[in-house]
């Protein structure tokens, strides 16, 4: 299963690290932190979806899960 959003296909994505000290007065960065690479992998949950009458079993972020279940709480009375 891909790690991918089924509603908003949300998925992982590079981005970079790096560590950071204090200013640059006083030549305090002569070894300058080090950029590396890393993975922001999106909060995904599984998830139990009901699609054209039948339960599909799904994987949702948890800001779609979050929605869900706030249009599911809402009244409109």
């Amino acid at each position: 299963m891909a790690r991918e959003c089924y509603s908003c296909e949300k998925r992982s994505k590079m981005g970079r690290s790096q560590m950071h000290r204090r200013g640059v007065a006083g030549k305090r960065w002569l070894h300058r932190a080090a950029v590396t690479h890393r993975v922001f992998k999106a909060n995904l949950q599984p998830y139990s979806v009901e699609e054209d009458g039948r339960e599909k079993h799904v994987t949702l972020c948890a800001k779609c899960i979050k929605r869900l279940n706030f249009d599911a709480n809402q009244s409109f009375a």
